[in-house]
């Protein structure tokens, strides 16, 4: 896979990095506001917080603290060494060590420690995930917001293991002159910065089996040992392939049904266990229109790197915790539609502003049709 220099354009890369933004509303509050903490994407080895559209100021001006963290990215923060000194997913360690600071801390900027909502989009959904999966996250936060990724992969085995994370991590050291008879890790520490971040693989996986990630997601929902005591919202945008398709396929204008099966095994060597012909047959359908393929295409890099590990993740959340606590039940939408929480004791004020916003659109339904409900299936006006 290609090798990038994880920087943003018109920013500097900094390995003093481990910073926070955060963004309060100026009314006055004792640490009531709730608490929203972004985590960046890209692919975990590009990005910043001080990119102009993280800018969290007209957020903020939702009654809500806006936090958000830079981290550690690529090689400096995924490198996996197999000993206690290079553990792996560092970077996930520098946002923990962020969240736990705005637990102790965010109150002092009006915010409500026990309302806290990590929110992420790419990596930064991933991250999301992870901290869902992780028990060294677990009561940090209460709430999560998973724009366009999880930790997701294939159900057998994950993206990157141990081993090939490791022999990828000394194959580095060997290419960057780190003889095999000294301390390899001790020898790339002494390469510099900018040099060693041009060998950062676009994108960058974490490993499962630390402290931080011990199992799959998978074994994770099978087994009940995630943190399934939050709120949690996912989604994805329609056309998410588009951006990646020339990382798999580089005639993509004129793609043709060769280019379409060379771009499925190259998925494959990254994500592993695709059924090539299938998959290829299902998504081409033996159309050899260029223009075809390439809208072909970018559905299947879209579903396989963000839309189905997204849905994946949420569908087994939920079904999970519905397990565990029966879920929201046949019924319960009937006191919201009736504003029950108007006239009857025992609801909370959320209850009465969720009551008054259902009824709202269902009576502006019932006013004007089909026209008052937006493609997203939400209510105009």
């Amino acid at each position: 896979m290609q090798t990038v220099i994880p920087v943003v354009p018109g920013l500097n890369a900094s390995e003093d990095c481990l910073v926070l933004n955060i963004w309060s509303p100026s009314s006055p509050s004792n640490g009531s506001k709730a608490v929203m903490f972004w985590i960046h994407g890209g692919t975990l080895v590009l990005g910043s917080i001080f990119q102009d559209y993280y800018d969290g100021s007209v957020l903020a001006t939702h009654d809500v603290v806006i936090v958000s963290t830079n981290y550690r990215l690529g090689l400096f923060g995924f490198l996996y060494g197999d000993r206690e000194d290079a553990p792996g997913n560092v970077g996930f360690y520098d946002q923990l060590l962020a969240l736990k600071w705005v637990r102790d801390n965010i109150h002092a900027f009006g915010g409500d420690r026990d309302q806290i909502t990590i929110f992420g989009e790419d990596a930064g959904s991933w991250s999301v995930s992870a901290h869902i999966l992780s028990p060294l996250s677990k009561g940090l936060f209460k709430r999560a917001i998973m724009q366009s990724g999880a930790h997701m992969y294939n159900k057998d085995r994950d993206a990157v293991s141990k081993l090939e994370a490791l022999s990828d991590a000394k194959q580095l050291a060997k290419r960057l002159n780190c003889s095999e008879t000294e301390d390899w890790l001790q020898c790339l520490r002494k390469v510099k910065a900018n040099e060693l971040s041009m060998y950062s693989k676009n994108p960058t996986f974490p490993v499962l089996g630390n402290q931080f990630l011990p199992i799959s997601a998978q074994k994770a929902f099978a087994d009940n040992k995630f943190n399934l005591d939050i709120d949690l919202m996912a989604g994805v945008t329609r056309d998410e392939g588009s951006v990646f398709m020339s990382g798999f396929v580089p005639n993509i204008h004129n793609m043709t049904l060769q280019d379409f099966m060379a771009g499925v095994k190259a998925l494959d060597v990254m994500y592993h266990g695709i059924d090539i012909q299938e998959i290829s047959e299902y998504y081409h359908q033996n159309s050899s229109w260029s223009l075809f393929l390439r809208y072909a295409f970018s559905g299947l890099t879209g579903d396989i790197i963000v839309v189905c590990p997204t849905y994946t993740f949420a569908k087994q959340f939920a079904i999970a915790c519905d397990i565990n606590t029966m879920g929201i039940c046949h019924g319960m939408d009937i006191p919201f539609v009736f504003g029950l929480p108007f006239i009857r004791p025992g609801y909370l004020p959320k209850d009465v502003d969720l009551s008054k916003r259902v009824m709202d659109m269902w009576t502006k339904f019932a006013k004007t049709g089909c026209g008052s409900v937006d493609r997203r299936g939400g209510v105009r006006g």
